[in-house]
């Protein structure tokens, strides 16, 4: 069973999401779905990656700055 939310849009979104809906020939409540999921995909990556990277940190498996900084001049 799905759930079912109401969601305002400001008039700009809702008349983009009509025009789509309307090109696509799909419905609002799809496109919507869809959009949901991919910013749930990229939000939990990018939760994931920043996770990744503190424990890398806290490991002190990262290249400081500074060494980097001096890495990246030398390509000049």
């Amino acid at each position: 069973m799905k759930d079912s939310f109401t969601v305002e849009l400001d008039p700009e979104v809702s008349q983009r999401l009509n025009r789509l809906a309307l090109a696509t020939e799909r419905s609002k409540t799809v496109l919507v779905e869809e959009a949901i999921k991919e910013y749930l995909g990229l939000q939990e990556w990018q939760m994931h990656a920043i996770q990744q990277a503190i424990q890398q940190d806290d490991a002190g498996q990262l290249i400081p700055h500074d060494e980097i900084k001096h890495r990246v001049e030398g390509w000049e």
